[in-house]
């Protein structure tokens, strides 16, 4: 069963969390996920706001997680640690 990245996003430092981006985007690749959206338009309706809103498509929950904790992401993540306030969570298609 594939499985959703959902991640909230204000961004304090556009610099270092480009980097981050730049770097993130080959470790998800390499554990299969795709972007399904990546910023854009959105209507906030409750809860925080969040001005970036980015969901990835994984094959599985494991691959979603693996990639979470691979060796790449925890160097691009790196980036993103004081240049964002996140708020990330996985969620298991039905």
């Amino acid at each position: 069963m594939s499985a959703l990245w959902i991640a909230h996003v204000t961004v304090t430092d556009e610099a270092a969390y480009m980097e981050y981006a730049k770097r993130a985007t080959g470790a998800i690749a390499e554990h299969g996920g795709a972007f399904l959206v990546r910023g854009g338009a959105y209507e906030q309706l409750e809860g925080k706001d969040r001005p970036r809103n980015v969901v990835a498509r994984f094959p599985s929950l494991q691959a979603a997680h693996d990639c979470y904790h691979s060796a790449a992401y925890q160097e691009a993540l790196s980036f993103a640690r004081g240049a964002a306030e996140r708020d990330l969570v996985i969620v298991e298609e039905i």
